[in-house]
């Protein structure tokens, strides 16, 4: 299928593996190395939205989200399901999944915003009563325990009393025989407990031989007076071992009751560990969501800084060249681009890249480029890199091309196919796309949004003729993919852009002077031919050069002299671009603080002009009612002229004392608040107060998807102010009550919980709602009856944060029947 050739092209497995790396369980990584490509945008965005809610739980968790437990348990359920009895490891795996499985389940639905995940886990049952069977079954050796049922117990009692009698029969014969034995040694052969004989004493010792040494000289024998007891111990072995099996089954009964459930366990976990996986190979690469767009609503195809994901790979863990990212910018007529330039310039890596690009994002993966990152959602990717000659087939590089494109177009035509000796013609094809009307400009089938990726279209045959083909080709695709790349050194395509709009050129750019590729994409230029430069600077005779300049035209240097211009008047442009962007950022940053300083003027003006006139308002309030006072008095009798000149001096401090004194000047700052939008200096970043300053003057800010804590003195207003420095209150001296010694733990009916009548499953959400709440000691009342909720309640309790020890209450409170928890 070209599908699955495309894949191997595009080198996909191996990006599958390296994403393998980061799946926490076997499972995981199985799906990883296996990937599915979705068949619908729908299921693309919902990968990609599980992806973003799991990096964004592992930024708020300290240690990541943890799958500890959950193993590959789904032999085991095919098993049980078969009525096959399964072993003590086996029992163990899925009582350790249940357990991990529920971890998840907690982690999940105690966080907020994740409603994906919380979906995925809606439906999730982890069986606590199971687990709990398996675990009072099976210990941590996977063997099974004597409290597993009463009749095992009473085996094993027998099997100990039984070896404790052979033990002691053995050591008398040894002390009694000191002479005959080898070494004062009880060891076993075949099960059967025996003593080294020295084998020319062997008749000291009468008995059955069950094995001899090496050179001869021991015989372990298992003496006459013990072969009875012997044989007793090996039929209560056999009922052991029947009882253990009997005990397994039961288990294993009960886990085939419940397969269809824990199989869905199995894949939610799967699919969690598979979020993760990719969430930490996207945070590994440094890459972004990506979003998908419409290329008919007139929307950009925007991948700023593109890098190889592999190439990624290669530099980090095997030392390989620095990455050099490229730039694709494709706008919504635009169907074909033809990328030119010399060999080894990253023409087919940029080919790669992009194809790499729309897989990751169909299954959920961020791609590898700078914000924001908009791609269409293509149904097919589709591509003809490398050489397919095979001297098995007797196919040559062009034969082996024209197999592979005729495949792609029998793809976009038909759907998927698998190749069964087509003898479609690509003559054939192109002579279709010629005679066929194109429609209206730009317009697509319905039904195809196919990326098409071609490397060295046309190459291998005659330069005419493969330039013939080759356009015919893109045409024939210009009106049957959404978007096709292809590479090629023909001169002739690089005019098709000025023929049809939907075509446009572009070239990797190569430095002369140190005859090498710098791998960046130069866009609306085409390559030039570089082989007659690079031949003279190598070291060719100038002659043969000038020679081959001859036969390849005037017009062709004219052309190369013509791209050269564009390429240097392209580079002046760029660097003209870049300065204007510094002036263009400080002059925005100027504007703004200017702005930010008229609009503080104005501000503290304001508020000058209200202070002083309240306080105009107030002094003259005051002033008046002085002013009444001294006029009664002079009011009173008869006035002299020493009173009113006291009048008239009252007056005048009454004037001094209520002069408007001048305002002192307001403090310009702000302080950040929830919900502002703040500006972050030190990362250059713009981001949202999502926590307002503390005592210690620290806010918690959040941008894209990173939340971090930053200091007041590190971040500004989007204006350029500066916040106002938070001064911490001078603690009140408290006055230290010594604790009091000893304080008895008293019962009451609020620290007391009766769980009698409850399932274990009821009874765990009951414990975990009151130990949260509690301060103190907790009464839990579970009663006697078979046991196993008072079980169940100790191993909630072993495994809870909170529950620092637990221990049976006094025989008053209800002994055994009851017990006491001490929170931490």
């Amino acid at each position: 299928m070209i599908q699955s050739e495309t894949l191997e092209l595009l080198e996909w497995p191996r990006l599958c593996q390296h994403l393998a790396t980061f799946a926490a369980t076997k499972l995981g990584a199985t799906a990883a190395r296996h990937l599915k490509i979705p068949d619908s945008q729908t299921q693309s965005e919902l990968l990609l939205e599980q992806t973003k809610e799991i990096y964004q739980l592992e930024t708020r968790l300290t240690t990541g989200l943890s799958f500890e437990g959950i193993q590959d348990i789904g032999d085991s359920l095919e098993r049980a399901e078969r009525s096959g009895v399964l072993a003590g490891e086996e029992l163990l795996a899925i009582a350790t999944t249940l357990a991990g499985a529920r971890n998840l389940r907690r982690v999940i639905d105690n966080q907020e915003d994740l409603p994906i995940l919380t979906d995925l886990v809606a439906d999730l049952r982890t069986y606590p009563e199971l687990e709990q069977e398996i675990h009072r079954c099976i210990d941590e050796r996977a063997q099974v325990t004597d409290r597993a049922s009463q009749k095992l117990g009473e085996i094993r009692t027998d099997l100990r009393r039984v070896r404790s009698q052979i033990t002691q029969k053995l050591q008398n014969i040894l002390q009694a025989k000191s002479g005959a034995v080898q070494e004062q040694l009880i060891t076993q052969r075949s099960d059967r407990f025996v003593i080294p004989v020295k084998a020319p004493q062997k008749d000291a010792i009468p008995g059955i031989v069950h094995d001899t040494s090496t050179s001869g000289a021991t015989l372990y024998v298992e003496p006459n007076s013990v072969v009875p007891l012997g044989n007793q111990l090996r039929q209560i072995i056999r009922r052991e071992q029947a009882e253990e099996e009997t005990i397994r089954r039961i288990l294993t009964e009960q886990v085939a009751a419940v397969k269809p459930d824990l199989e869905r366990l199995l894949a939610i976990a799967t699919t969690l560990d598979l979020a993760t996986a990719r969430s930490r190979y996207s945070f590994w690469l440094g890459a972004n969501p990506p979003r998908f767009i419409q290329r008919e609503d007139n929307e950009i195809i925007t991948l700023r800084n593109l890098r190889h994901p592999l190439l990624v790979w290669q530099q980090q863990h095997e030392q390989g060249q620095p990455v050099v990212p490229v730039d694709l910018l494709i706008n919504p007529l635009i169907r074909v681009v033809t990328i030119t330039g010399p060999n080894t310039g990253g023409k087919t890596v940029t080919l790669k890249t992009l194809g790499l690009a729309a897989l990751m994002a169909k299954v959920g993966l961020f791609v590898p480029a700078r914000e924001p990152v908009e791609i269409p959602w293509f149904d097919k990717v589709l591509a003809d890199i490398g050489d397919e000659q095979s001297l098995q087939q007797s196919l040559s590089t062009f034969s082996g091309h024209i197999r592979r494109i005729s495949r792609i177009l029998e793809a976009l035509g038909n759907g998927e196919a698998e190749e069964q000796g087509s003898s479609t013609s690509l003559r054939d094809a192109t002579r279709t796309a010629t005679l066929s009307d194109r429609g209206a400009e730009g317009e697509l089938p319905a039904s195809n949004s196919a990326l098409v990726l071609l490397d060295e279209v046309g190459a291998g045959t005659d330069p005419v003729e493969g330039s013939a083909l080759a356009i015919a080709l893109l045409q024939y695709l210009a009106n049957h993919s959404q978007l096709t790349i292809a590479t090629t050194h023909f001169g002739e395509l690089k005019a098709l852009k000025y023929e049809d709009d939907r075509f446009e050129n572009a070239s990797v750019e190569f430095d002369e002077s140190t005859l090498s590729p710098t791998y960046r994409l130069l866009w609306g230029i085409p390559g030039r031919s570089n082989a007659l430069t690079i031949a003279l600077r190598l070291g060719l005779k100038p002659e043969v050069v000038q020679q081959a300049k001859t036969q390849v035209g005037e017009a062709t240097d004219e052309v190369n002299q013509v791209i050269a211009g564009l390429e240097a008047q392209r580079r002046r442009q760029e660097t003209k671009a870049a300065e204007a962007q510094v002036l263009l950022q400080q002059a925005e940053r100027l504007y703004k603080e200017v702005s930010a300083k008229a609009a503080s003027l104005e501000e503290r003006e304001s508020s000058l002009r209200a202070s002083q006139e309240v306080a105009v308002q107030q002094a003259i309030a005051q002033a008046k009612g002085e002013i009444a006072q001294v006029i009664r008095r002079l009011q009173k009798g008869t006035p002299t002229a020493q009173e009113a000149q006291q009048a008239t001096n009252a007056l005048n401090q009454i004037g001094q004392q209520y002069q408007p004194a001048t305002p002192v000047k307001p403090k310009v700052g702000f302080m950040p608040k929830i919900g502002d939008r703040i500006r972050v200096p030190k990362l250059g970043q713009i981001a949202e107060v999502i926590a307002a300053p503390d005592q210690d003057g620290e806010l918690s800010v959040r941008f894209g998807l990173m939340k971090m804590t930053v200091k007041l003195q590190d971040v500004e207003s989007l204006d350029g102010q500066k916040p106002e420095p938070v001064v911490k209150p001078k603690p009140a001296p408290i006055a230290v009550t010594p604790p009091p010694q000893n304080v008895p733990e008293i019962r009451t009916s609020q620290n007391t919980i009766d769980l009698r009548g409850k399932r274990v499953a009821d009874a765990e959400y009951i414990l975990d709602k009151a130990i949260s709440e509690a301060t103190g000691p907790l009464w839990i009342i579970h009663g006697y009856g078979t046991g196993k909720l008072r079980q169940g309640v100790h191993a909630f309790l072993q495994q809870h944060s909170r529950v620092n020890n637990y221990e049976p209450a006094e025989q008053a409170d209800g002994g055994s029947g009851v017990t006491v928890v001490h929170i931490k």
